[in-house]
């Protein structure tokens, strides 16, 4: 996960199976899966690429998912560029 979980995971790991009540809980039928779809994530590939040091240093010090959001610029670039010829995607 990417945000810390705010729930109660001892309170979850002591509960016993009588203690559980799903009646709120809708059942199961074959309608809810009538528009379902099966997404795959994107496949990310991995590479050797060599950057300025200042620059890793950078985005590494502004915490985990440094990779993440160093892909969002590089995409944000692209996009940008697509656009500029007239392409999408």
């Amino acid at each position: 996960m990417k945000t810390a979980s705010s729930t109660d995971w001892d309170r979850v790991k002591a509960l016993k199976e009588e203690d559980i009540d799903p009646s709120d809980a809708p059942e199961w039928n074959a309608s809810m899966f009538e528009n379902a779809k099966i997404q795959h994530p994107d496949c990310k590939k991995t590479i050797s690429i060599r950057l300025d040091s200042d620059l890793i240093d950078w985005y590494k010090s502004q915490g985990k998912g440094y990779q993440t959001r160093m892909a969002a610029v590089l995409r944000f670039y692209k996009e940008a560029k697509m656009k500029e010829v007239g392409k999408s995607k």
